[in-house]
């Protein structure tokens, strides 16, 4: 199975990037209203600000020109009535993308979320925590200007660079067209750019999803850091990937900040033109001071808004490359679905078979893990698997729980194909035990009601005291109300261990896999819970993978997996008595 380490850049498809913008903006269509309002604030200051240069024309020409004291003072409380409404206009404008802003957001973060929650097992093992969450934080939260800017800044600039240039053209086009001739020139220039800068902002978007792999990793391993004393080597690697980070946005800033120099430029170009021609071409006796005046403002106001579209243009470049990220796992398809039809599994007795089952990873379809496997269980069985490190074992579990999906073959539970059934109603009748016991930050009580928010206070301690987990944990102060974090706070691996036995049981399933489930629990403790244990068995299929095969003894029947496939099959008793594999290995153990 092919891994994204920490320090490789991530592989990504290719989307056309008018597709991606109109998928992001697609988002915004569930909030018409809220849409259909802002435009139309956002249509009344723009009128707002087309008239103020004609008012400026009427002031100068009419007004001051025939010294109409009255007129000019209506005018001037026009003006500032007029700037009432878009003042207020704008604030409004601002007040409602900002919610309208936060809601899609949210909206695109919980898709994402959903989504890779119904992922598989092979998503997650194949690329570091840390560069899955650069997709649900960074990557969504650098979308908020852009989804901000389209309507408060694009919206209107676009109307007012549109409104401004029909203004001049009937004006007086000959200035209109000095005003504009520079305009071509800038969106070639623009075209340009984009494309260096869409490069390098994808890189930039790589390297830091990078660091925050190698962050997550070493944090998550610090007690690994620090035993080994390794903290040096991983503050060099640190600077390695913060230098990576900080190169590359560097290299895409400075692409970017042309953008900047290229408006300024073409204004500057824009501004001389419209005088050149106005005075030398046009001639200054057949044009107005009013009018000239108007001109030159309009010219300030058409380039003030292309400089607002190149800055969001700019803005586009630097944040699609996140929006492709996050489109890019959205189309990840999940590999373990519910099917088309399928149907709840009704309350089972835990019969478990494999009819010429084999699997391979997706990545690896020519690598199979298991060849034809075929082996009946019936309900109530307790069935070890044992044989050598990566023969198998866990992947015939992870099986049963659609996990992973077979390639080929059929599981069926109790005579129902799993992939005919929900996968909820398939996991709810399937209690799983790991060697890595995970808490969550929350209450002990919490952690052992996981999966049953509904589980009564009887059901939790009596499923403590099968394990015998009550008894230390009443020992604490706070009880089943104490605080416990991701590593366990003060609890010992083995009381960890324990507490994830008692969420196994209160759960109560059909079917019960135990991964080298009591291999981080001492002898002593071991022999504790072995009751708890054979009481959590009882009535159950049960399927245990345990190294230690004196754990095992007491199973109905023993597996020993290997090249593939099952190569012995018995009782402890039998398969001794055969002297082969399985008698090889529990001799090796008591030697050792």
């Amino acid at each position: 199975m092919s891994v994204n380490a920490v320090g490789q850049d991530e592989l990504q498809r290719e989307v056309p990037k008018h597709e991606t913008l109109i998928r992001l903006f697609r988002y915004m269509l569930s909030f018409k209203k809220e849409l259909a309002q802002t435009i139309s604030l956002t249509l009344v200051t723009l009128a707002v600000t087309l008239a103020t240069p004609l008012m400026i024309e009427r002031a100068v020409d009419v007004y001051v020109a025939n010294r109409d004291i009255s007129g000019l003072l209506r005018l001037a409380a026009v003006a500032m009535v007029m700037f009432l409404i878009f003042w207020a206009g704008t604030r409004a404008c601002m007040l409602l993308m900002a919610d309208v802003t936060n809601r899609v957001l949210l909206a695109i973060r919980q898709e994402l979320y959903t989504h890779i929650q119904s992922l598989s097992f092979h998503f997650f093992d194949s690329r570091p925590t840390g560069k899955i969450l650069a997709r649900i934080i960074g990557d969504v939260n650098s979308l908020k200007e852009v989804l901000s800017d389209s309507v408060t800044k694009l919206i209107p600039d676009l109307l007012t660079v549109t409104g401004v240039a029909v203004i001049m053209l009937v004006k007086n086009w000959k200035l209109a067209m000095a005003a504009l001739l520079m305009l071509p020139v800038l969106i070639f220039c623009m075209f340009l750019i984009q494309m260096k800068a869409h490069k390098l902002w994808q890189i930039h978007r790589k390297k830091n999803s990078n660091l925050n792999a190698f962050i997550h990793e070493d944090i998550s391993g610090i007690r690994i850091v620090q035993s080994f004393a390794a903290e040096q080597e991983t503050q060099k690697d640190f600077d390695c990937f913060s230098e990576e980070y900080r190169t590359s946005f560097v290299h895409a800033v400075r692409v970017a900040d042309l953008f900047s120099a290229l408006v300024e430029i073409t204004w500057g170009v824009g501004g001389f033109l419209l005088y050149f021609i106005g005075l030398k071409i046009v001639g200054a006796e057949h044009i107005g001071i009013g009018t000239f005046m108007a001109f030159s403002t309009y010219i300030g106001m058409f380039w003030s808004p292309i400089r607002n579209l190149a800055s969001f243009y700019n803005k586009i470049v630097t944040n699609i490359s996140a929006a492709e990220r996050i489109f890019d796992i959205l189309d990840t398809p999940a590999e373990i679905a519910d099917r088309v039809g399928a149907y709840e599994l009704p309350q089972i007795q835990g019969g478990v078979s494999f009819r010429n089952v084999s699997f391979a990873y997706t990545d690896e379809p020519e690598r199979l893990v298991l060849r034809d496997v075929n082996f009946e269980i019936y309900p109530g069985e307790t069935i070890a698997l044992v044989g050598p490190t990566g023969a198998g074992k866990t992947t015939i579990v992870n099986l049963i729980s659609r996990f992973y999906d077979v390639t080929a073959g059929q599981i069926c539970v109790d005579g129902h194909d799993i992939q005919a059934v929900t996968l909820a109603s398939l996991r709810r009748q399937t209690g799983v035990m790991t060697q890595d016991t995970f808490l969550f930050t929350g209450t002990i009580r919490e952690n052992i009601c996981y999966g049953r928010p509904d589980t009564t206070e009887e059901e939790m301690t009596a499923a403590a005291k099968a394990v015998h987990a009550h008894e230390f944990i009443m020992e604490m102060e706070k009880g089943y109300d104490t605080e416990v974090s991701e590593r366990g706070g003060k609890l010992s691996i083995g009381q960890r261990q324990l507490l994830a036995f008692a969420r196994t049981m209160v759960s109560d399933p059909r079917i019960l896999i135990l991964d080298e489930a009591t291999s981080s629990i001492d002898t002593q403790t071991e022999l504790m819970v072995q009751a708890g244990i054979e009481a959590l068995l009882k009535g159950r299929t049960s399927f245990v993978i345990a190294h230690r095969l004196s754990t095992i003894r007491g199973a109905d029947r023993i597996f020993y997996v290997d090249h593939q496939n099952i190569v012995e099959t018995g009782s402890h008793e039998e398969l001794m008595a055969r002297k082969g594999a399985y008698y090889k290995l529990y001799q090796s153990q008591w030697e050792t």
